[in-house]
């Protein structure tokens, strides 16, 4: 009895062996199939002992520089980044964490972010003035990076960006999806190595239909525990963007997203009021920022406006490097 104990304890060990080698295997060789397939634009630049993906393009001035929101790694600029490269200069990348960049040191805020950001930019090459555009939570990183570096900042686009006043004007229902979000996240970080580094996740998106030849950006575990940390960190990362103050008179513009069609689980009571509270109040404190600030509603676009209206983005680039008179 005791043998056949061990045996099957041996049996058993060896299955589950064989499954974490199939795992890692499948994980690495599909990462690398989908890399060759569809690699990632750019290079890597050392920021001090950790290097992050640039990805820069066009010629002329100012330096237009694309922040990117939670969870999206530099492609999420793929159909705006080469409409401006026919009048700028134009720069997308990876967060720490994100895609083709190293993991970072933690914890992933705001004003971590911009100090990389601007490092970055300077070991590259990229030389200002900048005119940022930040997108959703990349609007706080944007907006601290001006308050840092104030004279080498010429303007700034905001594309339906958080503002800081959110966690205290929507509906309570909303903060409860926020905390669902986080804890959802936080575990995700917690198992990658078993749900990422073992091909589960690659695996459950396969049988979904949902994996794409990009997929090997975001299928890593520095992502998961970076995009954690900067949603944790959220609240910190809006009071350093209140405290960098205001843009002066900056050209500044708030391009909001004017349609919903997810109601994110809200009741139609609390969706109404998210939107009404979004697009009239926070949106509009965020165009207040300046005394050039303006705030333009694109009524068939929701929150991803760089994928879904990136014209726009365009235009308002194009719109402040003539205001700033480049």
């Amino acid at each position: 009895m005791i043998r056949l104990l061990r045996n099957s304890a041996l049996v058993l060990l060896g299955l589950v062996i064989l499954l974490v080698v199939a795992g890692a295997t499948y994980q690495f060789v599909e990462s690398r199939a989908e890399a060759h397939r569809s690699p990632e634009a750019g290079r890597v630049v050392d920021v001090g002992g950790y290097r992050l993906k640039i990805n820069c393009t066009g010629q002329g001035s100012p330096t237009v520089v694309l922040e990117a929101g939670l969870s999206d790694v530099s492609v999420e600029w793929k159909h705006v980044q080469p409409e401006i490269a026919r009048f700028s200069r134009v720069c997308s990348y990876d967060r720490a964490g994100y895609g083709g960049s190293d993991a970072g040191p933690m914890p992933r805020t705001s004003a971590q972010i911009a100090y990389e950001l601007h490092a970055l930019l300077q070991r590259a090459g990229e030389a200002p003035p900048y005119l940022l555009v930040g997108s959703s939570f990349g609007g706080y990183s944007v907006r601290v990076f001006n308050g840092e570096y104030p004279d080498q900042v010429v303007g700034i686009v905001l594309a339906d960006a958080t503002q800081e006043d959110q966690y205290e004007l929507l509906p309570a229902a909303w903060g409860r999806i926020y905390d669902s979000m986080l804890n959802r996240y936080k575990t995700q970080a917690r198992w990658a190595p078993f749900y990422i580094d073992l091909g589960v996740a690659r695996l459950t998106l396969r049988l979904e239909g949902n994996v794409s030849d990009e997929s090997y950006l975001i299928l890593q575990s520095k992502y998961l525990r970076a995009r954690a940390s900067e949603l944790e960190m959220i609240k910190t990362s809006a009071e350093q963007a209140r405290a960098a103050g205001y843009i002066a008179d900056k050209p500044l513009i708030v391009l909001t997203g004017g349609e919903n069609s997810d109601s994110m689980g809200l009741s139609k009571q609390d969706f109404d009021d998210f939107r009404r509270i979004w697009v009239d109040e926070l949106q509009a404190r965020l165009a207040h920022l300046s005394t050039k600030g303006k705030q333009v509603i694109i009524p068939d676009s929701g929150h991803d406006i760089p994928s879904e209206r990136p014209d726009m983005v365009v235009n308002a680039v194009r719109e402040i490097s003539m205001a700033a008179g480049r």
